[in-house]
């Protein structure tokens, strides 16, 4: 997904992490999925997430952007919202994911902005547009996650690249 220190994210949000010892950025990453399609996220709160992702490599037979790939640029942009949302004594689950795709794209990126459309204390659900580089909306989606308490994050059951100074 490449270089996640260019991700925004609320001063307040960054300095509760790392309190905890846990690299914000890394954690709320794209993943290994969203790595190997090319997904960068360039802003982050509980309020918009805001990400791109590449037409090229991403595409079904005919040359079209998949709509699976428009699932997962979606499902992350709002995974991470929802758990911006939760703070860090929850975790955020995706329990129902809505993709309608409205237009084709074959070339450039796609960016997705993620919006909150409902923020309770256990569940999220966020809208995602997905718009070309001409701004012509692509795909609209909605994800509801459920939010799960989990206590303070243990920086230890993190991944490694999530981890501050190796902790």
């Amino acid at each position: 997904m490449g270089e996640q220190q260019h991700v925004k994210f609320p001063q307040e949000v960054i300095d509760e992490y790392a309190a905890l010892g846990v690299d914000l950025p890394a954690l709320f990453s794209a993943g290994h999925l969203g790595n190997r399609m090319g997904v960068q996220i360039l802003e982050a709160s509980a309020e918009k997430v805001v990400g791109t992702m590449p037409v090229e490599g991403n595409t079904q037979p005919y040359g079209l952007l998949h709509g699976g790939a428009s699932a997962v640029l979606a499902e992350t942009l709002g995974s991470v919202g929802s758990m911006l949302h939760g703070g860090s004594s929850k975790i955020a689950v995706g329990v129902d994911l809505n993709c309608t795709h409205h237009r084709g794209a074959r070339s450039g990126l796609v960016t997705g902005v993620a919006t909150p459309v409902h923020r309770g204390r256990s569940t999220a659900t966020y809208e995602i547009v997905i718009s070309d580089e001409q701004g012509r909306r692509v795909c609209s989606a909605r994800l509801t996650c459920m939010l799960r308490e989990i206590g303070p994050l243990d920086a230890g059951s993190l991944p490694q690249e999530a981890r501050l100074n190796g902790a």
